[in-house]
């Protein structure tokens, strides 16, 4: 069943033609096989999704309504609260903690009839374009297991790669989501911030975080984001629908955008690898060949959007992780002297290097006398970023861009240099910065058949837009269809 895309599955489930109870065994038999190899998965719930799937297929037996998602293997990034299962975070301090609610996101995958796989592995609070600062283990590329899978939600990317579910839930506050994606040869898709629900989401970044799918097909993406958009009265980031309305995204997904205007910023494009940028040129050129007009832009202050991003996350970062002090929940330091020893060496013991270095950053950045030279200076970049693309998108329809310099890189490779690390985010942090939607789709392969990436951005709660635009290039191709060989 593994050739199978999450809507297939879906609809022949639906149909009788194949049992939910049957397709999670096969997935389980995947993640049995596999799993040691690529460790995507910080845990797995085996009992409680032959359960949900006996529930499904009880519900197609007996004619019952079924969920959009009815009997679909999911995996859920394990940075989003459930009650069934630990949440880490992938961190030491959070390692043994026990959410007492449901994420709104992981409530509307369960109300759709989705089956919940397991919890993928990320970077520690999704911190990090590698998935190697993980606290508690390794994940690899399915395409090359040398390799990483990309970050934060490297996990989410290779379960999906290596078929050990049929989608996923990423988080993506620079690129989470979008740049692993484009290291696993998947699709990728950050919602417009305030589309999805942030509730239940344990926060890095919050003007920034934004949950969305993680899939094999532009299709399946518009199929995820029909569950799980919508506002949330228990989020207060979450936009009403009187303002932003979602959409059925399946229902014209397959109509191509007449008259499409795309956007192209050269002077972005030059710093990324020439297989890259040769590749992109070739995914523009479809465009171009289907009646696309191609526009040149400017976009000057994309040129701080690496400095302006790593100031305004840091400062978040600090204030969000305040609140692991040893004493509230998660670890707590053995022996301690007096109150500041619990704080000071519970986190200590507990964060990881990456993390220490953010907090100590933002913390920095919005200290006494720094504050207006570094945060409200960022700030200010963000608007002007913002800018940006608003006008570009007085001109286009969308923007296109490589989402990332490089295919996926050694591990270890950038580990010591942080600086290098932060730059694999380039290209996709100032769609979180401007708060628009962007995807990544598999666009080809370098000569090492390490999957590249086409990054799509449009005008916020145009969702339905950005999908139809993905779809008219995946029409064309068939880079979905090949699988890595682990």
């Amino acid at each position: 069943m593994e050739e199978l895309t999450a809507k297939q599955l879906r609809d022949k489930i639906a149909s009788g033609q194949i049992k939910s109870l049957d397709a999670v065994n096969d997935v389980f038999s995947r993640i049995e096989k596999y799993e040691p190899v690529i460790g995507a998965y910080i845990s797995t719930f085996k009992e409680q999704a032959i359960e949900q799937a006996e529930q499904v297929d009880k519900k197609v037996s007996a004619g019952e309504p079924l969920g959009q998602l009815a009997g679909v293997p999911i995996a859920v990034k394990d940075n989003m609260c459930t009650t069934f299962g630990a949440t880490t975070c992938a961190s030491k301090i959070l390692e043994n903690f026990h959410a007492p609610y449901n994420a709104t996101a992981v409530e509307k995958l369960i109300a759709a009839d989705a089956v919940i796989i397991g919890k993928t592995n990320l970077d520690e609070f999704a911190m990090g374009s590698s998935t190697e600062n993980s606290g508690l283990k390794k994940t690899v590329n399915p395409w090359d297991t040398t390799r990483v899978p990309g970050g934060s939600s490297g996990g989410a990317t290779a379960s999906v790669a290596a078929r050990m579910c049929s989608a996923a839930l990423g988080s993506d506050t620079g690129g989470s989501i979008r740049q692993p994606a484009s290291f696993c040869g998947v699709v990728g898709l950050k919602p417009t911030y305030g589309r999805v629900s942030r509730y239940g989401l344990v926060a890095y970044g919050s003007s920034l975080d934004q949950i969305g799918p993680v899939t094999q097909t532009v299709e399946d993406a518009a199929l995820m984001l029909n569950v799980i958009a919508g506002h949330d009265s228990s989020d207060s980031t979450s936009v009403n629908e009187t303002i932003a309305p979602t959409y059925d995204y399946l229902e014209k997904l397959n109509e191509p955008v007449e008259k499409l205007k795309i956007a192209v910023a050269p002077q972005l494009n030059a710093g990324a690898d020439q297989q890259v940028q040769n590749t992109l040129h070739e995914a523009i050129n479809i465009y171009k060949n289907l009646g696309a007009e191609i526009i040149e832009v400017k976009m000057p202050h994309l040129d701080y959007a690496i400095a302006a991003y790593y100031i305004i996350a840091t400062a978040e970062a600090s204030s969000n992780l305040a609140r692991y002090d040893g004493v509230h929940y998660g670890h707590r330091t053995q022996n301690p002297k007096d109150y500041v020893e619990v704080y000071s060496k519970s986190r200590a013991e507990a964060f990881g290097q990456e993390v220490k270095r953010r907090i100590m950053l933002g913390t920095y950045a919005l200290s006494s006398g720094y504050y207006d030279a570094y945060y409200l200076k960022a700030l200010k970049v963000r608007n002007l970023i913002r800018s940006d693309f608003t006008k570009a998108f007085e001109k286009c329809d969308c923007v296109m861009m490589p989402v990332a310099p490089t295919t996926a890189f050694k591990i270890g490779e950038k580990t010591s240099d942080p600086l290098q690390m932060y730059l694999s985010d380039i290209y996709t942090i100032a769609a979180n910065l401007a708060g628009i939607p962007g995807i990544s789709i598999p666009c080809g392969f370098d000569d090492k058949d390490l999957p590249i990436g086409l990054q799509i951005l449009s005008p916020a709660f145009t969702e339905d837009k950005l999908l139809r635009i993905a779809k008219m290039y995946e029409k064309e191709n068939n880079w979905y269809d090949k699988r890595p060989n682990i």
